[in-house]
């Protein structure tokens, strides 16, 4: 698999959700967007969303092993408190996109600390679901360009 696209808490309720926050577009609808890039780039894409930090993990630890080559995060509440996840990429060493709906820092100041974005290739925030396209684009740019690092 090429890359994998990982949601965390409470992105399944995307579409319903704060949606004056998250807008109105659910996370299906974004999973099958990054779909069309990735088939019309020649990539692989695979889509995982866990409410469960173990999950997440064991899901980045899977991905080692079938060779993915790069991951988009949007790790929901858990880019505030995850030492466990933030330890999954290091040791995986897989390069990632962080992605966050809104935009971090002009909300609470909780949410403006992230124990995965010094290891982040690069993040996006307050771009809206249009975060992962971005993101997808930056990938696909670095997986198929024979000038970019792999």
């Amino acid at each position: 698999m090429d890359v994998l696209v990982i949601n965390g808490p409470n992105l399944n309720s995307l579409g319903t959700r704060e949606p004056e926050i998250y807008g109105s577009t659910t996370l299906a609808d974004i999973e099958a967007g990054l779909r069309a890039q990735a088939v019309a780039a020649g990539l692989t894409l695979d889509a995982f969303q866990s409410n469960h930090e173990g999950a997440i993990v064991d899901r980045l630890h899977a991905a080692r092993s079938e060779g993915t080559r790069f991951v988009i995060i949007n790790p929901g509440a858990f880019t505030h408190t995850s030492v466990a996840i933030r330890d999954a990429f290091a040791a995986v060493a897989i390069p990632f996109c962080e992605v966050h709906i809104s935009n971090v820092h002009a909300r609470e100041e909780f949410r403006r600390h992230s124990f995965l974005s010094d290891l982040a290739v690069g993040v996006l925030t307050g771009f809206g679901a249009f975060g992962y396209t971005m993101a997808m684009s930056y990938v696909i740019d670095r997986l198929t360009s024979s000038s970019a690092p792999a």
